[in-house]
């Protein structure tokens, strides 16, 4: 079979799809697991008089969630009378907040989560140390993007992701009007991912974009270019403000109708396929299709923590920087970047840089060493620099 030859890419796509999907499908049979959201509570059965022990029997609700709901010290408290907790309406919004609570608490594997943040913390500390030491090559980097594929997504599963803790946040304020704790801790810690190393988390630890970014680059050549059709890289105005517009617009549903129209189409179930349904199958098997030609397009055109994320990135402590007293304006690094971020890093003709994922391609083609993953701010070019080409002996 011919390298790199559309065949062989065809079957690679093919094969890395069923991989994930099949594995993915064994996974969560061995997990078990709990139920993603636990089911709506039908309208509370509240009368006057009615103690709380009463009012839990009535609303099928165990004495462990009375307890979380009203705040009991000891078991006599059960019979203590509701309507010493306020009216009708005010119980049944502070039960209504708890549930909502006690309803995320227990759909999670707290076990699963711990142990996927360890991981998460181990795995990009050895991608970061790595990064910094060699250049990453092509075999190299798509070894790596199948290794957090595999970790975190088909072994640790969908959930949580960074995605996720933007998304379910929002959401979750919009139709109970409470916040869950955990996960603004967990949003924070890949926040501070963010901050230290450049969108770091979504680059080499987030199991979807990790999924994109190897798709992109199975129909890569190895000069960087594209083996099926044509790879285009979106302008960032464009993919920005489609991102921008798709956030506004789920967070209006949300908080409007009270609707996640993104747990429809979610594409972090490929890694928990029965959850997808068919309108949600269709969208991620699209997906993953434009993945061969275009770069990360959920990460870029829809993402709410890719939206978040491009915020923090600005003043991210380690990112890719140029040293131009080297630099030969050969622009091979824009050519290879995957995206238009490498273009307005180099040129800073544009004050808005693109996400950049830190992907060290960049790195990798540059002739000179003139590309670092460092920390410090970025330099502005010397007047003239691309217009006096340098070759790579002056």
């Amino acid at each position: 079979m011919i390298k790199n030859s559309s065949l062989r890419t065809i079957i690679l796509f093919i094969s890395l799809s069923a991989l994930v999907v099949g594995l993915s499908i064994i996974s969560n049979n061995i997990w078990g697991g709990k139920p993603e959201k636990l089911s709506e509570l039908n309208e509370l059965i509240i009368e006057k008089e009615m103690t709380i022990s009463q009012f839990g029997k009535a609303n099928d609700l165990p004495n462990s969630v009375l307890k979380e709901i009203f705040d009991l010290k000891v078991k006599s408290d059960l019979g203590k009378k509701l309507n010493e907790y306020g009216t009708s309406d005010g119980i049944a919004s502070i039960v209504g907040k708890k549930l909502a609570l006690v309803s995320e608490h227990t759909s999670k594997n707290w076990i699963k989560i711990l142990v996927k943040f360890v991981l998460w913390v181990i795995f990009l500390s050895a991608i970061f140390i790595f990064l910094r030491k060699y250049k990453i090559t092509i075999n190299i980097r798509k070894w790596m993007l199948f290794a957090a594929i595999l970790i975190f997504g088909i072994i640790m599963g969908s959930d949580p992701s960074p995605m996720g803790t933007v998304k379910d946040a929002i959401h979750l304020f919009a139709i109970k009007h409470v916040i869950f704790p955990p996960r603004m801790i967990a949003l924070t810690v890949f926040l501070v991912i963010v901050f230290l190393a450049n969108k770091y988390i979504c680059a080499w630890g987030c199991q979807l974009g990790t999924l994109q970014d190897l798709i992109f680059r199975i129909n890569r050549s190895n000069k960087h270019k594209a083996v099926i059709g044509r790879q285009i890289k979106l302008p960032f105005v464009l993919t920005n403000t489609i991102r921008i517009i798709s956030f506004f617009a789920f967070t209006v549903v949300a908080f409007a109708w009270g609707i996640d129209v993104i747990e429809l189409i979610d594409p972090f179930k490929i890694f928990k396929p029965s959850y997808l349904g068919i309108m949600g199958g269709i969208f991620v098997g699209s997906l993953m299709i434009i993945s061969l030609f275009i770069y990360r397009p959920w990460c870029h055109l829809f993402c709410p923590f890719g939206l978040v994320g491009w915020f923090i990135e600005k003043i991210s402590l380690y990112k890719i920087r140029v040293n131009y007293k080297t630099c030969i304006a050969c622009q091979k690094c824009v050519s290879a970047c995957p995206s238009t971020a490498m273009g307005a890093i180099l040129k800073r003709n544009k004050k808005t840089i693109p996400d950049c994922f830190s992907c060290d391609t960049c790195i990798e083609v540059c002739p000179t060493d003139s590309i670092s993953f460092s920390i410090g701010n970025r330099t502005l070019p010397p007047e003239d620099h691309f217009n006096k080409r340098k070759s790579p002996e002056a």
